[in-house]
């Protein structure tokens, strides 16, 4: 979940890691801190909040050497004394990842004498190195990583190496060669100054000198790995004229669709991917939160287009509640980030079991893709905004084209049409305005539909507790009278998604049953039928440009998108960086 970066050149460490650090801070954003070395000695700035708050002492930190972070806290509150780096003896380190046996080693070690400064569990690791140190810094990392659990992508500093060290275990890390040498956990935070870039493989060591990176393997051989040029990168990660990057990201909803379906339509190994689907005994969808809400759609597209049974499954249950998959079988795992842990973990279980494992990602290089048979590219580009909004169109896209076996030429020209639709949707903010004010008025705000539209209600439920901190809920309108109408009085506000043309009869059923209890209601319609005859009796209506009912997702994906960023600004949230939560989850 934490942002780490790494630079050793030329120039003055500290401000290429303090902007390094604001392109990783949708990473987390609790507490960070930069550790520069110069001349032997190791200098530390560091506090809980924002990596602005870091700005003033970047002139106290020496050097052209350093290391920087930014938390998403697992250990301990998000304060000073808990923020990265952490240093004891000769090292600072920062960390991404879980120690889980943390505890255990905290008290070998204090009981050898080592006294703690923290409540995080990452502190264990700059203990274990000046335990392990006897002049060689890979050597002290390679045995202090063989006593660790968990995941970890580490950078340290140590006082008598002109450079830093790295190394990964279950967590992102990628190397940079170009105007300097860098490491971080994104390629976002090369900034601009890395040419190339490289990957290294699960127990790698590198040291990062000014003058080049040695890799080693986890027994510290010399080996060799491919760098790869840096494309598309920089321009991507600019809230250009908008306020905040989610607006930015939903404006590019429309842009991702068409890029995405460009694409995919050309990928080499398409065909294959339609064969697996169709001999399929069972095919699996896995994801978390909105690639999980994605994989619920899928399951329906999925389903309409082949014979095998076709399900979803939030993946950090399937993990330890596998779905019988088999040799005959194809897991479809969905990511924004590639680096999920849950989904990366349940997407090894798939295949160790011997399916055939499909990523649909938006990160070409990310751990889900050097376990895939197949990766289907979301192309969304650099995506900062926590709250995941154009990667979810972009998986959706994918999903589609998946769904059509034979046809991805027609389903993508589909797409283009939609992609059109989306943009009239995000041109039309008065009626997101208008909703979104309802939703703050409200105590509790229920997202309902029929068919694809109880899917879309979900990932609307999720947007807008994401960003407004709104209490919401999501399911299927049918449900409705099962329990949730005891809810239902004049603060509940209910939004109905009604896009189907032959269940719209059975979801206006819904709007009278929630009007008679004296709920307040807002319809998301773009059936004109509907608009005309709910209009006049709910508290909004808002009918977006027609569409068939098997691509109207990607309307209403982008209308609640808009209703979630405009209730965020209406309560004073910060819809780009939501309390408590962080972008790519890598931790359990």
């Amino acid at each position: 979940m934490c942002g780490i970066v790494g630079y050793a050149g030329r120039d003055r460490a500290a401000e290429i890691l303090f902007e390094g650090l604001k392109k990783l801070e949708y990473r987390g954003y609790d507490s960070a801190g930069i550790s520069t070395r110069d001349r032997g000695e190791i200098f530390t700035a560091k506090r809980g909040g924002r990596v602005e708050g870091l700005r003033l002492s970047l002139k106290e930190l020496k050097g052209t050497v350093g290391i920087g972070h930014t938390r998403w806290a697992t250990h301990g509150e998000a304060n000073d004394a808990n923020a990265h780096p952490h240093a004891f003896g000769r090292f600072a380190v920062v960390h991404n990842g879980i120690i889980e046996n943390h505890a255990e080693l905290r008290a070998e070690l204090r009981a050898a004498g080592h006294v703690f400064a923290s409540q995080t569990d990452s502190e264990v690791v700059a203990h274990l190195l000046d335990f392990y140190y006897e002049g060689d810094l890979a050597d002290a990392l390679r045995l202090a990583c063989a006593r660790l659990k968990g995941c970890w992508a580490l950078a340290v500093l140590c006082a008598d190496f002109d450079g830093f060290a790295v190394t990964r275990r279950g967590s992102s890390l990628i190397l940079g060669r170009g105007e300097g040498f860098m490491a971080a956990s994104d390629i976002c935070a090369l900034g601009g100054r890395s040419a190339f870039y490289c990957v290294p493989e699960e127990g790698d060591i590198a040291l990062v000198t000014p003058s080049g990176i040695e890799i080693f393997d986890a027994e510290l051989s010399p080996v060799g790995r491919a760098f790869s040029p840096v494309r598309d990168v920089e321009p991507d990660s600019d809230k250009g004229d908008c306020p905040h990057y989610m607006l930015r990201e939903i404006g590019q909803n429309a842009r991702t669709v068409r890029a995405t379906c460009a694409s995919v339509a050309r990928l080499p190994g398409l065909k294959e991917v339609h064969s697996r689907l169709g001999a399929a005994d069972r095919i699996a969808l896995l994801g978390c939160g909105t690639a999980y809400n994605a994989a619920l759609a899928g399951v329906r597209l999925l389903g309409g287009a082949y014979d095998a049974c076709v399900t979803a499954h939030i993946a950090s249950e399937a993990r330890f509640d596998p779905p019988g998959l088999t040799a005959r079988s194809v897991c479809i795992a969905v990511s924004q980030s590639g680096e999920t842990a849950d989904t990366v973990m349940a997407a090894r279980a798939a295949r160790e079991a011997g399916a055939y494992l499909v990523a649909v990602t938006n990160v070409g290089y990310s751990a889900i893709t050097r376990v895939a048979d197949k990766v289907i590219p979301v192309c969304a580009g650099t995506e900062i905004c926590v709250a995941a909004t154009k990667s979810y169109v972009g998986q959706l896209a994918c999903l589609h084209i998946l769904a059509s076996p034979g046809r991805a030429d027609v389903r993508a020209a589909q797409l283009l049409k939609a992609a059109d639709g989306i943009e009239r949707v995000v041109a039309d903010g008065s009626r997101a305005l208008e909703i979104a004010r309802l939703c703050v008025r409200s105590r509790a705000v229920f997202f309902i539909g029929r068919g694809a539209d109880a899917d879309a209600a979900v990932e609307g439920s999720l947007k807008l507790k994401e960003v407004s901190y709104i209490f919401s809920d999501g399911y299927p309108a049918g449900e409705l009278k099962h329990g949730t109408l005891a809810l239902v009085d004049e603060s509940v506000l209910a939004i109905v998604l009604i896009t189907d043309e032959g269940l719209a009869e059975k979801c206006e059923n819904a709007v009278e049953q929630i009007l008679s209890r004296r709920g307040r209601v807002a319809v998301v319609t773009t059936l004109a039928d509907v608009h005309r005859r709910l209009s006049p009796r709910t508290d909004a209506a808002w009918l977006l440009p027609p569409a068939p009912a098997h691509l109207s997702h990607f309307l209403t994906a982008a209308a609640l998108q808009l209703v979630a960023y405009r209730a965020a600004l209406l309560r004073g949230c910060d819809p780009d960086k939501p309390r408590n939560l962080a972008k790519s989850v890598t931790v359990e």
